[in-house]
């Protein structure tokens, strides 16, 4: 083991490099290793093309360039951005090479803008530790991977996807991976990415079991996607087709793509989402995606898959808590008005709100976020596959961040991985987070992709049951998303 580890993928070998050596927790990492060719030239907003084949042995020890090119320490989560053009690829981190592990690929959250394959809470020793092979993929982000283009393919970030789940298919095994026992999985915008996988038919074949960690569904309308990148190209100056996107610096485009899609920042943003829906993203383009992703489960795509899904509490209450002061003295329910026009619905949805009514608008406001782009596709997911085949499982994540105040977004991503000592976790969960109750949920997670089954009643054998997890302890409760039934 003390040799550099060497595999062989379809496109040539690599060198990883082997991390604690000697121990019972070592494993190898291989990083940055192309799943298609850099998406630069007549390749900017192509299909994935397969990669160039190499002859000699690749150097797989560094994290290769990233799609996400904006640069700084205000994310949530680290997420470094490489330089470089070839950005499609992907990170494997395995035990061993002369096995047949169960494999986790885990899909990067960002808002299907931002994001990084990089990042060090996304590193897979502790799953290796546990018998899992992971492998982190990236994918083109923004306009550049879901923006509507004339002339060039729909969806191009899904493609993406796709293509380097069909690199694992074709190569996981030269890494110690089962090709036959695939878990998808995904945080946030990665989370939405791994249900719209589960409902694309096309897709189905890549995988065979799905944890989707607060996953924010897109699915954009055509009409939409189209509209947000004809004013994109009228803020370019030109033609919005795929040549005249082409004629525009990279760097250009990034830059106004948020103003294309809304002027607003900060809460405002955040209602607009309400209203709008997220502005990159799948989009429901009546081929590859031919339908909203509950409408495809409903319908049973993916019914013989097992599905482990939830959610924070207050996934972005903090963003509604920085305008508490502007807040304080508008009634929540005068405010949610906008939102949720029914009046018992509304009604419904605050009298069983009350505790998070009590501490304020703000509070009030940031639930309601939280629950319409994060809470309420739970039961709507769970519901939807009320027939299927397979099994769902549903979870809360209920611990109260000491530093941010609430239990929210991204906070639960290192108790799932196990990595409460990674770079800047304690900024998000403080100096002394529960390793207990990391430990319990990274248990869950090893179950559910080894043996499919993460430990407590699913969902379709009893409805609106889900684990709770909070502190040291972690609970079943069998109302779990009561809450949020209102929106439904």
């Amino acid at each position: 083991m003390t040799e550099s580890p060497t595999a062989s993928t379809a496109s040539g070998r690599v060198r990883g490099v082997w991390r604690g050596h000697g121990t019972p927790a070592a494993s190898a990492a291989f990083l940055g290793i192309p799943f298609a060719r850099a998406p630069i030239g007549d390749l900017r907003y192509a299909a994935p093309a397969p990669p160039e084949p190499w002859t000699d042995v690749r150097d797989a020890t560094e994290y290769g360039a990233t799609a996400l090119r904006r640069t700084g320490t205000d994310t949530l989560i680290p997420e470094p951005a490489i330089a470089g053009e070839s950005t499609l690829n992907v990170n494997v981190f395995t035990p061993s090479l002369d096995a047949s592990l169960p494999v986790l690929v885990w899909i990067h959250g960002g808002g299907y803008t931002e994001g990084s394959p990089a990042s060090p809470w996304y590193d897979g020793s502790t799953f290796n530790r546990d018998g899992v092979v992971t492998v982190s993929i990236s994918y083109r982000l923004g306009f550049d991977g879901f923006g509507f283009i004339e002339g060039a393919p729909h969806n191009r970030g899904v493609l993406d996807w796709i293509a380097a789940l069909e690199w694992v298919q074709q190569n996981i095994s030269a890494f110690g991976g089962d090709p036959n026992r695939v878990t998808i999985g995904g945080q946030s915008a990665g989370g939405g990415a791994v249900l719209a996988l589960f409902g694309m038919p096309s897709a189905q074949h890549l995988f065979h079991r799905a944890l989707s960690i607060s996953g924010a569904l897109a699915d954009v309308p055509l009409g939409e996607a189209r509209a947000r990148s004809t004013r994109l190209a009228a803020l370019a100056g030109v033609a919005a087709d795929v040549d005249g996107f082409r004629s525009v610096d990279e760097a250009v485009l990034h830059g106004l793509q948020g103003k294309a899609a809304s002027a607003k920042r900060g809460l405002a943003a955040m209602t607009d989402q309400l209203v709008n829906g997220l502005s990159w993203g799948p989009m429901v383009d009546g081929e590859l995606i031919a339908r909203p992703t509950v409408d495809a489960l409903r319908a049973g795509i993916g019914s013989d898959k097992p599905l482990l899904l939830g959610a924070a509490d207050d996934e972005f209450t903090m963003v509604a808590e920085r305008e508490r002061n502007a807040l304080r003295l508008i009634p929540a329910a005068l405010l949610l008005r906008s939102f949720l026009r029914d009046r018992n619905a509304r009604r419904a949805y605050l009298e069983a709100n009350g505790p998070q009514r009590a501490l304020g608008t703000a509070a009030m406001v940031g639930r309601y976020i939280s629950d319409h782009i994060f809470r309420i596709v739970v039961p709507r997911v769970a519901e939807a596959r009320s027939g299927a085949d397979a099994a769902t499982w549903a979870y809360r994540f209920s611990w109260v961040s000491p530093t941010k105040g609430w239990a929210c977004h991204c906070l639960d991503v290192p108790f799932w991985f196990d990595g409460l000592d990674r770079e800047r976790v304690d900024a998000l969960a403080g100096p002394h987070p529960p390793q207990s109750l990391a430990d319990e949920m990274h248990s869950a997670a090893v179950r559910f992709i080894t043996d499919g089954d993460p430990g407590w009643p699913a969902w379709s054998t009893a409805p609106g049951i889900a684990r709770v997890f909070d502190g040291d302890r972690a609970e079943v409760a069998e109302d779990a998303y009561d809450s949020v039934l209102a929106l439904l």
